[in-house]
């Protein structure tokens, strides 16, 4: 049987970083692994991110969203049958900031699923400078895709400090309770809390057995909740136009309530990774991208965000 992990977390916590790790770490034990981008939006930008560990023990597959629930739930089952026929060792599994994670397990249990896999690790990776205040909707997926999680890992814990990587625990604990889930993490159970490059081959192992539990909520139906993704392409902006306008995003309310912004700009003859949310805003180098930009978020105005960004409105 195929061990099959699911790395959760809410939008722009750092899965695709962790994943990086976290394969790299399981190919130099001599496994093959697949890793499946299951994702929200119809422009898979995370695969681009992940696309130096492709090789010989690795493969990329993506199931594209934007096509309705239903169909979305058709194209990953069809796409881990298909995986189940390549002889990996492990396949993981990374979704949108925005997922179901009944969708996983129930897959798992269909025929002719059933016959190639077995559930491996839930790993729920979580930003230690989590913001104090989300969306209600935002608070309920962040409950959800850690309840049941067989460890949480904390992101960006030396760049956040220890005492908001506390902050964000207690606030994961606070949405939990919302939900009437029993799983507490602010006491340190079942949680890994350490910049990643310092992590040892103990830690890794851990967190390849550290499986998942059973853990009851308040489920709360995500179809036609508001969540939704823009995708501008081809947008033209540069490094520094996207520093200096996308603040607008959160600053004015005609665009809804931005979550996050993500994706790739050019600056000369290299490519800069982008990530934004209400209180921070990245770039990095990487080695290669698309000139894509992806805004996610609840109630989003087409007009208003493609204004702010000063781009064409988007597809």
């Amino acid at each position: 049987m195929i061990k099959i992990d699911l790395i959760t977390g809410f939008l722009g916590a750092g899965k695709t970083t962790f994943i990086h790790a976290y394969a790299r770490w399981l190919m130099a034990r001599g496994e093959k692994i697949g890793i499946l981008e299951n994702d929200y939006g119809a422009v898979n930008v995370d695969r681009l991110l992940l696309q130096g560990l492709e090789g010989p023990q690795c493969d990329l597959e993506m199931v594209a969203g934007g096509c309705g629930a239903d169909c979305h739930r058709r194209r990953f089952r069809t796409k881990l049958i298909a995986m189940g026929m390549l002889g990996y060792d492990r396949v993981i599994v990374e979704p949108s900031g925005i997922y179901d994670v009944d969708e996983f397990f129930d897959a798992l249990c269909e025929e002719p699923v059933d016959r190639w896999y077995e559930p491996g690790s839930v790993i729920a990776v979580l930003d230690a400078g989590l913001e104090e205040t989300l969306p209600d909707g935002a608070e309920y997926l962040l409950a959800s895709e850690a309840a049941g999680a067989g460890y949480v890992v904390l992101s960006k814990v030396g760049q956040a400090g220890a005492e908001k990587a506390a902050a964000a625990l207690a606030h994961l604990d606070r949405a939990l309770a919302a939900v009437g889930c029993a799983r507490r993490f602010g006491g340190g159970q079942d949680v890994l809390a350490k910049d990643w490059e310092e992590l040892t081959d103990g830690d890794f192992a851990r967190l390849a057995a550290c499986g998942w539990k059973q853990a009851s909520y308040r489920k709360r139906a995500l179809e036609g909740g508001g969540f939704a993704s823009l995708c501008f392409l081809d947008h033209g902006l540069t490094a520094g136009q996207l520093r200096r306008r996308a603040p607008a995003l959160w600053q004015n309310k005609a665009c809804g309530s931005v979550f996050r912004l993500k994706g790739f700009v050019k600056e000369g003859d290299s490519w800069l990774e982008v990530n934004a949310t209400g209180d921070s805003f990245t770039l990095s180098p990487i080695p290669a991208g698309q000139e894509v930009l992806i805004v996610i978020g609840e109630g989003l105005d087409r007009q208003a965000v493609a204004d702010a960004l000063g781009a064409a409105l988007p597809v």
